[in-house]
């Protein structure tokens, strides 16, 4: 049997029912030595924000962020005549909550998490062992840990909304998840039955927005906060829970006036950190030590808006929503630090780069 050796990216994009220019789920060609290619649309789909693949069947999982489902589709085999693989719809679609940005699936393929951004919801959709979605569980709703300090809304005397954003599960099975509508960082453990059962919780600063996680390979956590544009380590303590024990602004010196952040990935090592900026378009790398992350430098990201990024094969990848392009650095491999662009590819609205398995 041929194997096909080649590696392909999985593209997912905003469409037009969220004002952008993708038409789905774009399959690319990565291959090592060759600049990106298109191989086209691999699924037309609504708004395809966020992907993610099952850890061992050969499963992508999209979730349509203004459609609010989330779809399955098997993975057909790559073709020899170059097309790459296919996908297929596996079952129906499932409802999400309102505004699906984020799915991840379970490192023992036993279960998705979507987090919804509109509503903070925190969905658990059990899988099958082909990976097909055969439940749903809501898990309980966000309390603000910051209700007490709430000067944003003391004239209209409402609650400050909840923002779940993504969601990360830890090699001992615990789950933690982002609300950076609340400033917190929720604990959870996975019960059959139950879904997502509450097992603690870590608060981040006011108005800090925690969004994305990365876990080091030491068993810490990286969190990326969206308004302050900064990255907290947090470390596992004596009772079974976390703390801060580390906060840098992600660029030296502080973001820009408009900055948010968006996307944060750790190099294969765990030395370095690659924290994406939206507003002044640009890429820091931190490094990584005992104590926590430390900011070198930030580098232009080559586009506007990015929104995703994906470290492999000595390459960062970034996807750039608005300027609707996909743009490729290589790395140092000594320092990490990034270097001129390699390549840029035309991609209508990407939001999510994934490594297709």
């Amino acid at each position: 049997m041929t194997v096909d050796a080649r590696t392909y990216l999985w593209a997912g994009s905003y469409t037009s029912d969220s004002g952008g220019s993708g038409v789905g789920i774009e399959l690319l060609d990565a291959a090592v030595g060759r600049p990106l290619e298109s191989l086209g649309t691999a699924a037309e789909a609504a708004s395809p924000s966020f992907l993610a693949t099952h850890p061992t069947a050969p499963v992508l999982y999209a979730v349509f962020e203004a459609a609010g489902v989330l779809q399955a589709y098997k993975v057909g085999d790559a073709e020899t005549d170059g097309l790459g693989p296919t996908l297929e719809p596996l079952g129906d679609a499932w409802s999400t909550g309102d505004a699906g940005c984020h799915v991840a699936v379970d490192p023992r393929g036993r279960y998705a998490i979507v987090t919804c951004w509109g509503d903070g919801q925190v969905i658990l959709f059990g899988l099958d062992s082909r990976g097909g979605i055969v439940s749903r569980t809501i898990a309980p709703a966000a309390r603000d840990p910051h209700a007490h300090r709430n000067p944003a809304y003391p004239a209209l005397g409402t609650a400050r909304p909840s923002r779940a954003h993504a969601s990360l599960t830890l090699p001992d099975g615990r789950i933690l998840t982002t609300d950076l509508g609340l400033d917190v960082v929720r604990i959870w453990t996975h019960d059959p039955l139950r879904g997502l059962v509450r097992a603690g919780f870590v608060t981040l600063p006011f108005e800090s927005g925690p969004r994305h996680l990365a876990l080091h390979q030491d068993g810490r956590v990286l969190v990326v906060t969206e308004y302050s544009v900064e990255v907290f380590t947090l470390a596992p303590n004596d009772d079974a829970g976390f703390d801060v024990v580390h906060q840098t602004p992600a660029i030296k010196g502080g973001a820009a006036e408009g900055d948010t952040a968006a996307h944060i990935e750790l190099s294969a090592d765990s030395t370095r950190a690659y924290v994406g900026v939206r507003g002044s378009n640009r890429i820091a790398v931190l490094s990584i030590d005992n104590e926590g992350a430390h900011p070198l430098e930030a580098s232009p990201s080559g586009g506007d808006w990015p929104r995703h990024h994906l470290v492999h094969d000595g390459l960062l990848r970034v996807a750039h929503e608005r300027s609707n392009e996909v743009t490729t650095f290589a790395l140092d491999a000594a320092t990490g630090l990034i270097g001129e662009p390699v390549d840029s590819l035309g991609v209508g609205s990407p939001t999510c780069l994934v490594l297709a398995r």
